[in-house]
């Protein structure tokens, strides 16, 4: 009998304990409980220590509100029919924590996993839509204009599965090999025009440079040879006229002394026949040294000799 009762005490204990450990549920923080009782919505419980009916009231699901990250990855084809991959990072959280809300999440779809296969594929339709109207080499360069397209879709249907969309970003937007070949060959061969360009554009300002730079060289040397050319006369016309207004004040002394002028011219002749032997320099230099010649030569003189003397006075 002892026994008996001893096996009977502790069933019954157990069953106590079965039943007050049943009639209270912890709730993590970031999560909220979904209670249904005989498989029928009951209400929700919230962060803390909760009462629930034992044995009748079931914790169908366990929402987290804490915001969730997916990576997708997908494909899509331009308008030029050419193969691009996408790799893409969404973040998502439940919109509040309002009962209506919760619910949505709880029962909209039958698991997780159902759900992470719908957003998938909405992701997916909406960038191959978007993709479809543009041609590859649009692509790269609308990278945000894909992100806003897909956002303006994909938040308006997560919100009516209870959800909302914080963020999405491209992480990654590849070709097909052959494509991504092309496109480098086409990259290669833009730079080596632009180099070439560059090239010839330097090229040009270079010889633009020297040729500016000649002229103004010509025209320097020409205004200088030009300046040097008028001092040059200058310096030939003071000279002849002071040596016009020497031979008349000579020409005039000697008139008043009682001498003939044409000594003037005599001594003239000789002075040049010493500077032709003295800067000769072996050259040969023919001169009429007869008495005909002589007066020849004296009556040019003076005839140069008198022109002198009248444009000095």
């Amino acid at each position: 009998m002892l026994e008996s009762f001893s096996i009977s005490t502790i069933i019954v204990g157990l069953i106590v304990l079965s039943v007050v450990g049943g009639l209270f549920v912890t709730v993590n923080q970031g999560t909220i409980s979904v209670v249904t009782m005989f498989g029928k919505y009951r209400r929700i419980m919230y962060p803390g220590l909760n009462f629930k009916i034992p044995f009748v009231e079931t914790v169908f699901r366990r929402v987290s509100v804490q915001n969730q990250s997916i990576e997708l990855q997908f494909q899509a084809i331009t308008l030029d029919q050419a193969n691009v991959n996408f790799k893409a990072m969404l973040l998502y959280s439940v919109i509040d924590q309002r009962e209506e809300t919760i619910k949505d999440v709880a029962f909209k779809f039958i698991d997780f996993g159902s759900l992470m296969q719908t957003l998938n594929r909405t992701v997916e339709g909406s960038v191959r839509g978007f993709v479809a109207t543009k041609k590859q080499n649009e692509i790269l360069a609308l990278r945000k204009d894909i992100v806003n397209a897909v956002k303006e879709q994909l938040d308006e249907e997560l919100r009516s599965w209870g959800y909302h969309l914080i963020d999405m970003q491209l992480n990654d937007i590849t070709f097909d090999e052959t494509i991504m070949a092309s496109m480098a060959q086409v990259v290669a061969s833009s730079n080596l025009r632009a180099a070439a360009e560059n090239e010839a554009l330097a090229l040009l300002i270079k010889k633009t440079k020297a040729a500016e730079a000649d002229g103004i060289a010509i025209k320097i040397s020409a205004e200088a040879e030009k300046l040097a050319a008028k001092l040059r006369g200058e310096g030939i016309a003071l000279f002849r006229e002071e040596v016009a207004k020497g031979m008349a004040k000579a020409a005039d002394e000697m008139k008043s002394a009682g001498l003939d002028s044409s000594f003037i011219l005599f001594s003239m002749w000789t002075d040049a026949i010493k500077h032709f032997a003295e800067t000769g320099k072996g050259n040969t230099i023919f001169l009429d040294g007869s008495t005909d010649g002589l007066e020849k030569t004296m009556k040019q003189m003076t005839v140069l000799s008198h022109n002198k003397t009248i444009d000095a006075k």
